[in-house]
């Protein structure tokens, strides 16, 4: 299971482009609304998507890959999440998967202090916030469970990443194909 956060103001295409290319690829995927009290969650172009599932939902016991998309403000909403970061601290205790694309690497990761002595990547310009982590100029960098990414023009290649992880280079490969990537 994938677990793909939203918070008001997140970036849709970051999101939104892992969840297609995943369930393209098989994988179930559950969007979840930080929310406890409502699954309408409106994007940094003001989109609103309906979440699959509200944050009391979550069974972090089944999560394979916590999704955290960036987008401003949806990057410092998810932070300020308590019961989502209590998650995300259980999910790297147990050196389970995380991803995080854009400012979400660096401002979540990097002040959580869980890129340390980690390679990684993050939106141009938030380096000096990923804590202890070696900056890579990269699309896409997976170093241990922890995957970063660039930011809304490397979300083909981030959703591709996390299907190679859980399915296979051939999985990913195909996926990416199918859709002119």
């Amino acid at each position: 299971m994938v677990y793909v956060f939203l918070a008001d103001g997140f970036e849709e295409i970051e999101a939104l482009t892992p969840v297609d290319l995943l369930r393209r690829a098989g994988v179930e995927v559950k969007t979840v609304s930080i929310y406890p009290d409502r699954k309408n969650v409106t994007g940094a172009r003001a989109i609103e998507v309906k979440a699959d599932i509200t944050i009391d939902g979550v069974d972090t016991g089944m999560a394979d890959i916590i999704v955290l998309p960036g987008g401003m403000p949806g990057t410092v909403n998810l932070l300020e999440c308590r019961e989502l970061m209590d998650m995300v601290d259980e999910q790297n205790g147990q050196k389970k998967r995380i991803a995080a694309i854009c400012a979400a690497p660096a401002r979540i990761l990097g002040s959580k202090g869980l890129l340390k002595g980690k390679k990684a990547t993050c939106y141009p310009g938030l380096e000096n916030m990923m804590d202890g982590a070696t900056p890579v100029i990269k699309t896409v960098v997976t170093d241990k469970n922890i995957t970063t990414s660039r930011g809304l023009g490397t979300a083909l290649d981030f959703a591709c990443e996390l299907i190679t992880l859980l399915c296979g280079k051939e999985k990913s490969d195909e996926i990416r194909a199918s859709v002119v990537g």
